[in-house]
């Protein structure tokens, strides 16, 4: 096997398309192509799916990714040791998170994270969609449901509350809702139906059975600056909503209870880089956890 090969493949492993690697790695799509055929070749199994919209981990190419990592650890681990330099936490991190807390909680709190870690690249990624970990779309993926498939390790970070919370000039002018039914008369706000990213997110429907939003915005930070802009009602994450005074909650008993999950995959399990990141952000959490019930 030829190094070149390996660290070929676990840069395409790890950004999930052939042309991220070859970009990254300053070679054109043909050559990663290439070499990776011949690392198959060389190996006589196939370590790749090759999509038209990435690239996925075969069994073989999970095991083989193991194998891999621990080469690099070692060559990393000699290379210091030349160098009589300590090993740093160092590399490239993805975290992919819901907007709602990736922005309002974690991207403030990685920042001063960040400085402590100098060598490490921390890419957060904000946004109301699901991360597939197999296909390495990202490194640590956080999500309002606990994973049931694939080879992922997860921990529960907390449970948290969502409400419905209107401006105080929305209210004066509309009025305060008391029941249920009397928001069939107010202007709602919610996601967009078919861009919703997974059923725990549609939530709507708990509340109400006759929920028709006038506003829809396809994030939770959008539909909390269209509540704060007096749009209408609107389902907002309570530890997010509690920041803005203006802000006041409507029917407090029909309160939403979700939970935020990490997870990471199996094979990264000895990643020290994984370890020290999700370990920071469940220590987050736990400190505090008030913000979230």
């Amino acid at each position: 096997m030829n190094w070149d090969d390996i660290r070929i493949f676990l840069a395409v492993a790890r950004s999930g398309q052939i042309l991220g690697a070859a970009k990254k790695l300053g070679l054109n799509h043909t050559t990663v192509s290439r070499r990776l055929t011949a690392l198959e070749s060389s190996l006589k199994t196939t370590l790749l799916n090759r999509r038209t919209n990435g690239s996925e981990l075969t069994q073989a190419g999970e095991e083989f990714l193991l194998s891999a990592e621990k080469m690099e650890a070692e060559m990393l681990s000699a290379h210091a040791h030349l160098a009589n330099a300590d090993i740093t936490v160092a590399g490239t991190i993805r975290i992919g998170a819901p907007d709602g807390f990736g922005v309002n909680f974690l991207s403030p709190r990685l920042a001063r994270f960040s400085a402590l870690y100098p060598d490490l690249t921390i890419q957060l990624v904000p946004v109301p969609r699901s991360f597939s970990l197999s296909r390495r779309e990202v490194d640590i993926a956080i999500s309002v449901e606990r994973p049931e498939t694939g080879r992922l390790i997860a921990r529960k970070l907390t449970g948290y509350n969502l409400g419905l919370y209107a401006h105080k000039d929305y209210l004066e002018r509309y009025g305060t809702p008391h029941t249920v039914e009397d928001l069939n008369h107010h202007r709602l706000i919610g996601y967009v139906e078919d861009l919703v990213a997974t059923p725990t997110l549609d939530y709507a429907r708990e509340i109400s059975r006759d929920w028709q939003p006038a506003f829809e915005v396809s994030s939770a930070l959008g539909q909390v600056e269209a509540v704060k802009a007096a749009a209408g009602i609107g389902i907002l994450h309570g530890f997010i909503a509690r920041e803005y005074s203006d802000l006041t909650e409507i029917l407090p008993h029909k309160r939403i209870k979700r939970s935020y999950w990490l997870s990471y995959h199996e094979t990264a399990r000895t990643l020290r880089r994984i370890h020290i990141v999700a370990g920071y952000i469940s220590g987050l959490v736990e400190q505090e956890r008030h913000l979230f019930i």
